[in-house]
């Protein structure tokens, strides 16, 4: 019998977002945070510092998401972009961007400097999303993002499933691949082991199960500096594959979530310096 689809499972979420504060006594003032979880963040922030809200936002509210980073493969990935998006003169990687000017306003500064972070490495590898979430303060970034970073507008869609890899007897949602003695990967035949954590194209019927090194070194063929691929053609079906995507399939749990919540307090940033 053939290898059936498995079960999809939801992909973990983490996005770095920009709050604008629409309180006519301090209108114009900006905020930068991580979150899992946007709709909620938010509504923390406007409920205040007993609501598990920001010390800077709390009292000063109503505040606005006007738009949110997201994509990034990690929890501490996303945290260290929040932190240089905060302290961009202390960042190493934006040496390059000037202070905020006298007649700069702060969330033109904070676009500024973001025009330059998705221009920078390593977040310009990354497969990043830029998304508008209030789509009257959308201003174009320049520079404009990279290629590969799409725009999106307006509120996130409900929880997207991860990338469906091909599998043997479909799994119990919260498992992993069910992988048999037999599998090996399409590019080097050796045996996948369930511990590596094979690669699979989301495209119906490509049978492409492959290690995520060898995988790389395939989509790398034509960038041979480069550690990190961003896209590639599937040795299989031959369609455009994004990186990120394919190693995005990480399931989210509710622990999870609960413990990357507990990431959003501003204490952690402080230990990310980039």
């Amino acid at each position: 019998m053939g290898p059936a689809r498995g079960t999809a499972k939801p992909r973990r979420f983490f996005g770095v977002y920009l709050l604008y504060c629409q309180n006519p006594r301090h209108r114009g003032r900006v905020y930068v945070g991580f979150t899992v979880n946007p709709a909620r963040r938010v509504r923390q922030h406007n409920g205040g510092r007993k609501k598990g809200g920001a010390w800077r936002t709390s009292g000063r509210g109503p505040w606005e998401m006007v738009l949110i980073v997201h994509g990034f493969p990690s929890a501490v990935a996303a945290l260290r972009f929040e932190w240089a998006w905060q302290h961009p003169q202390a960042s190493r990687r934006l040496a390059h961007v000037g202070p905020r000017l006298r007649s700069e306003a702060a969330f033109a500064f904070h676009l500024r400097v973001l025009a330059h972070m998705l221009r920078a490495p390593p977040w310009a590898r990354l497969p990043l999303t830029l998304r508008w979430l209030r789509q009257d303060f959308r201003q174009d970034l320049c520079p404009p993002p990279p290629p590969h970073v799409p725009l999106a507008f307006g509120p996130l869609p409900p929880r997207t499933c991860a990338l469906k890899c091909r599998t043997g007897p479909v799994a119990d949602s919260d498992s992993g691949p069910d992988l048999g003695a037999g599998d090996s990967c399409t590019l080097c035949a050796r045996a996948l082991q369930d511990e590596e954590g094979p690669l699979c194209c989301p495209h119906p019927d490509c049978p492409l199960r492959a290690h995520m090194t060898c995988l790389a070194e395939e989509f790398l063929r034509e960038e041979p500096g480069q550690l990190l691929p961003l896209e590639g053609q599937c040795p299989s079906c031959k369609n455009t594959l994004l990186w990120g995507d394919l190693i995005w399939l990480c399931s989210m749990g509710p622990e999870e979530e609960e413990e990357d919540s507990e990431l959003e307090e501003d204490h952690w940033t402080d230990m990310l310096e980039i």
